[in-house]
């Protein structure tokens, strides 16, 4: 086995509440915190316990830090649509004091929210008692200097900014820049750079929507920021192509830099080849060098050098190209798997049906599928790992690709920044898995 992880944390609830299902999962730039969004508004921030001497074996869980509703559903008069509530993406700033600092977004409206924590309260007023009323100017014959006072540790999450009105479609995708005072929003047609600080303006660096809507051949997929360069991102298509713009090079960054396309092999084109060609994720690994695309069947990670064809494609459920009649009749073929790089770049993951996510080595090239589930990860168990029968006669240990269920799907995943420790997202449930210690 190639990872073996051992499930810490599973919130399992069985009758699914439409808001509970978990949208987003990200650990912050240090892996102390993780968050979730669900499709209800709400963010849960997941806090690294540290590992105690009575219970080293525990290696730190994950337990709940910080809850707060961080989107209402709203309504558009003008258009007559509902805004849902459901968190698209949560992306952490770097940390640079006491407090956190995330920005989450719905379809429409980006967030800034400051968490800090609060473990003193001020006592000894002079204008006010101790239980908040004034006190009668008359009856103040001393000036007190009002005195710190320890209390138990309250969480506070309060929003610093609110960038509301720029995305005319739906946000997709908001990534931090590395000189940590920009960032960009991408929705289906345009890309905005925003800054921190400054709510009630943002510059449209991208803009592909044509002059006659009926012209319209592809949409944005998903947007990033390069780790380094922060003149440098990259934008997905749904046509399976990824560009790579300068903002030196231009303000409005319509003419990419680099265009990274795979040529088709028209021996295995098919009605469905330009849905599952479309792109639902890019990562850009931590290097910078290369960057990481998924689309319905594959995760192929490019050379930032190259732009004739992905130095390595991983097939993630290549059992399923016998079934995209079906998939497309349930509408699944259209699901938004994402995808994430380990620390070291070294090893990627992303996720499937049947609540399984996929593993693949770049240096040895071995997979591995696993399983986020009650039924196969008791707290502290090994993960075994699971096979898919295509055909002919089964394994006792393999599952028919025909039983797998489909309503279990594994879209968010995150990998910690520096550990052997991963979150997985199946349906409403949050499994974090840790490296097994022998």
């Amino acid at each position: 086995v190639m990872w073996c992880f051992s499930q810490v944390k599973g919130a399992i609830d069985e009758d699914v509440a439409e808001a509970d299902i978990i949208s987003t999962v990200e650990f912050n730039y240090s892996g102390e915190l993780l968050a979730t969004g669900d499709k209800g508004g709400r963010v849960v921030i997941f806090q690294h316990e540290q590992e105690s001497k009575n219970r080293p074996h525990l290696r730190g869980e994950y337990n709940v830090y910080s809850t707060f509703q961080s989107h209402e559903p709203e309504f558009d008069y003008l258009k007559s649509l509902e805004i849902e509530e459901k968190i698209n993406k949560i992306r952490w700033l770097p940390q640079q004091n006491a407090a956190h600092f995330l920005l989450s977004t719905n379809d429409k409206t980006i967030k800034l929210w400051k968490i800090s924590e609060r473990d003193k309260r001020a006592e000894g007023y002079n204008l006010k008692d101790e239980d908040g009323r004034l006190r009668d100017p008359f009856r103040i014959t001393s000036l007190r200097v009002p005195v710190l006072m320890p209390m138990d540790l309250m969480v506070e999450a309060s929003p610093r900014r609110i960038f509301a009105n720029a995305h005319t479609y739906h946000i997709n995708s908001i990534s931090v820049n590395s000189d940590h005072e920009t960032y960009l929003s991408a929705d289906d047609l345009r890309i905005n750079l925003w800054h921190l600080e400054i709510t009630d303006r943002s510059f449209n660096i991208v803009d592909i929507k044509p002059a006659n809507m009926e012209e319209l051949t592809e949409v944005i997929t998903a947007a990033e920021c390069h780790p380094h360069q922060c003149n440098v991102f990259v934008y997905s298509s749904s046509k399976g192509t990824i560009r790579l713009c300068d903002m030196r090079a231009a303000a409005l960054c319509d003419r990419h830099s680099k265009f990274f396309e795979e040529p088709e092999d028209p021996s295995s084109r098919s009605f469905f080849s330009e849905i599952i060609s479309s792109i639902s994720d890019v990562k850009f690994s931590h290097s910078g060098r290369y960057m990481m695309t998924r689309d319905y069947l594959s995760v192929k990670v490019w050379d930032l050098n190259m732009e004739n064809r992905p130095v390595e494609t991983y097939q993630v459920h290549e059992y399923l190209r016998s079934k995209l009649c079906s998939l497309y009749e349930n509408d699944c073929i259209f699901d938004k798997f994402e995808c994430c790089w380990n620390g070291s770049d070294s090893a990627i993951m992303t996720g499937s049906y049947n609540n399984f996510f996929r593993m693949f080595d770049r240096n040895t090239r071995r997979d591995i599928t696993l399983e986020a589930s009650r039924e196969s990860s008791k707290p502290r168990a090994t993960l075994k790992p699971r096979k898919v029968s295509t055909g002919g006669k089964r394994k006792k240990d393999e599952i028919s690709v025909d039983s797998l269920d489909f309503n279990k799907k594994i879209l968010h995943t995150a990998w910690h920044p520096k550990d052997n420790v991963i979150a997985v997202a199946a349906t409403n449930n949050l499994y974090i898995f840790q490296d097994k210690i022998n």
